[in-house]
């Protein structure tokens, strides 16, 4: 007989089965080489030529989990992951995606689910108190308000067009004359989202000794474009670039935003979440000139991906921006204007119910488990930082301000190189090169749920070691 994937009986034994593979999985992560262990092409070729014409029982699809996809796994969840930052999950995350999942939500109104709308209002605005932002940011104080997006990328590409948007209608800019202003250290997806949303022009702003956004040289920027005839319209300011963790002083960058009408928007996607540790919020002094922020959960609040959340001082803009309404999508409570429809804050119009796992997180480790998870990074991350300072061959390139520790050699460029190639031969760590200025240097960022001391110590020993084979004779 051939099996029913719709058989709930069949389905309650094969979750079962699937539950214990994930299980046996995380508890096993540790022992298995960190990088995939494919060529390009091997994972493919392995696969049949044509799809499946009749159903296949799940023993043979749990088999070719195992057989064909997982030597093709790069495992994020692995302990020795120092390299770009953690993409983060967890049993409590897991558990929510599987409620999602069987529950199926479509909730692009809040008619259609009403259960994700509220949830995720309700969560953001936590959030909106755990990281000490303005509390008008609260979907609930009816001015500002948060959304999750897929991700920060996402995020930040609403705010360049509802950025456009109030030029536009305000200044009556045309886009070919819309100019955005980021960091020359900034995510490479703020000018991808300026090129996506029509922007005439994206001035990368020099940095100053610790590659922090320099306000004198965003100004001079500023009052070139506007002699030209150009229309400055959006300034990012990065807490925690991805290169070396540098902070723009947002309040500075803020006040110049204010003073000729620029749309301010903050990308800490990844510094953002250790906000809510107090001691660090000074990283951010100024949110109250600030138009947009955004943070990513699933980076190091243990959520899985597209778990990014992304406040508007001011919801109207945005609104203004996505809203459109065709005649299938009226309803009565839309109509009311007392409730919250989520498709009009961001591109997308379908959504998962992906507030749900924040909710989990939260619920089952606790702001305070989550607090304490965040400072331990920093002192591993501030310990990795002094031994480089002691170390004689070796020199930071950037404060260490967040868990990302950036060096390279002393004896040059070649050393750096052969010290890199050397440490990325360990089978069980997992790191990334980058360059600054055109030199490389060495990032190492600590934030994987499951690293201990006993992992970043594994991982400077062989630093040490290879900073030593490196070294000029």
């Amino acid at each position: 007989m051939r099996p029913d994937p719709a058989d709930p009986d069949a389905f309650r034994r094969d979750a079962h089965r699937l539950v214990d593979w994930m299980a046996d999985y995380l508890a096993g992560v540790s022992k298995r080489p960190v990088w995939a262990q494919v060529e390009p092409g091997d994972i493919r070729a392995a696969l049949p030529s044509e799809p499946p014409e009749h159903p296949e029982p799940f023993d043979a699809v749990l088999t070719d989990l195992d057989d064909l996809v997982m030597p093709g796994v790069t495992h994020w969840q692995h302990p020795g992951w120092f390299a770009y930052f953690p993409s983060n999950t967890s049993p409590p995350a897991i558990l929510a995606e599987m409620v999602a999942a069987v529950l199926g939500q479509q909730g692009m109104l809040w008619k259609t689910g009403p259960a994700v709308t509220e949830v995720e209002s309700h969560v953001l605005d936590w959030m909106v108190d755990l990281l000490g932002l303005p509390a008008t940011w609260r979907v609930d104080s009816g001015v500002g308000g948060g959304v999750i997006q897929a991700s920060a990328s996402d995020a930040t590409h609403a705010a360049l067009v509802a950025a456009r948007r109030r030029a536009a209608q305000e200044r009556g800019a045309s886009l070919v004359d819309c100019v955005a202003y980021v960091s020359a250290q900034a995510h490479s997806s703020v000018d991808k989202g300026a090129n996506v949303a029509g922007y005439g022009h994206v001035r990368l702003i020099d940095v100053g000794d610790d590659q922090e956004q320099r306000p004198d040289a965003l100004r001079q920027a500023i009052e070139a474009d506007l002699a030209a005839g150009l229309v400055p319209t959006f300034v990012c300011s990065a807490v925690g670039t991805t290169g070396t963790g540098a902070v723009d002083p947002v309040r500075a960058i803020g006040e110049i935003a204010r003073e000729w009408g620029l749309w301010h928007h903050v990308d800490a996607a990844w510094a953002g979440p250790f906000m809510m540790c107090e001691e660090l919020r000074h990283h951010q002094d100024g949110l109250e000139l600030v138009d947009s922020y955004v943070a990513n959960a699933h980076k190091v609040i243990f959520t899985g991906m597209e778990c990014t959340l992304f406040w508007v001082a001011d919801r109207r803009p945005l609104l203004d921006a996505m809203s459109i309404l065709p005649p299938y999508l009226r309803n009565e409570a839309t109509e009311s204007g007392s409730v919250v429809d989520y498709r009009d804050w961001h591109v997308a119009l379908g959504r998962r119910f992906r507030a749900l796992k924040l909710w989990f997180v939260l619920r089952m480790f606790g702001a305070h488990g989550i607090r304490d998870r965040l400072r331990e990074y920093i002192r591993l991350a501030t310990e990795l930082s002094d031994r480089v300072d002691r170390h004689p061959s070796l020199e930071r390139v950037a404060p260490t301000s967040f868990p990302l520790v950036s060096f390279r050699h002393t004896a040059g460029d070649d050393a750096t190189r052969a010290m890199i190639a050397g440490i990325e031969t360990a089978p069980d760590v997992a790191v990334t090169p980058s360059e600054l200025g055109g030199r490389p240097f060495l990032r190492i960022s600590i934030g994987q749920l499951t690293t201990t001391e006993q992992h970043v110590d594994h991982l400077w020993q062989l630093i040490r070691d290879q900073a030593a084979s490196a070294a000029p004779d």
